[in-house]
């Protein structure tokens, strides 16, 4: 029966020390995600056509969407309301950048990208590349896109966008902050990028 005994507290102590290897492994791999800048580096293009990394989402706080400009109704909207909300907590428009990534790379060069969001607003820049970089990215980000024909029946015919329509929000560092929803009311948008600028 001792022998018996031994062993299950032998157990429970080799299990403990599992566990507590577990929770701090855990713990060091959140702390280096919140550490580190969000998604993986990449290398595409911005609407004026120069190259454009990670890097751009470093030194100041940014505000980052995904979306096509095809999109019949929520990017055009994010869009407007992104610019007005940074209107808002940066007038001068000098403490806080704005980015659009296409989620349709196919149809979405740098040029019609740029013409696009230029309709609405000059302090958002538009994002670019070739297809397979672009999905990197997306993957990298945790955004969801997919690709869906507008008929059923012509799988390779004219088509739509699924994608994630949340706003992410990096801090000078490019670290993920936190997110503005699709449809989130105005006054919690605005202080959510009142926070992010505080830091």
């Amino acid at each position: 029966m001792k022998k018996v005994r031994i062993v299950l507290w032998c157990l429970v102590a080799v299990l403990g020390g599992i566990v507590t290897w577990l929770a701090f492994a855990l713990s060091e791999s959140k702390q280096h995600m919140t550490e580190g800048p969000y998604g993986a580096p990449f290398q595409l293009v911005a609407q004026n056509g120069l190259p454009i990394t990670e890097k751009a989402f470093q030194g100041k706080p940014t505000a980052l969407f995904f979306g096509f400009t095809h999109c019949p109704e929520v990017c055009p909207t994010t869009l407007f309301e992104l610019n007005g909300w940074m209107e808002k907590v940066d007038p001068a428009g000098d403490k806080m950048q704005g980015y659009f990534v296409t989620v349709d790379p196919e149809r979405d060069t740098p040029e019609i990208l740029g013409q696009y969001i230029s309709n609405v607003t000059s302090r958002i820049t538009g994002i670019a590349g070739e297809p397979d970089k672009i999905a990197e990215m997306i993957k990298s980000f945790r955004v969801y896109a997919k690709r869906v024909p507008v008929d059923e029946k012509d799988p390779n015919g004219e088509y739509t966008m699924d994608h994630t329509a949340s706003v992410f929000l990096l801090d000078a560092q490019g670290r993920f902050v936190s997110t503005i929803a699709y449809g989130e009311n105005p006054d919690v948008a605005v202080q959510k990028l009142q926070n992010l600028l505080k830091g």
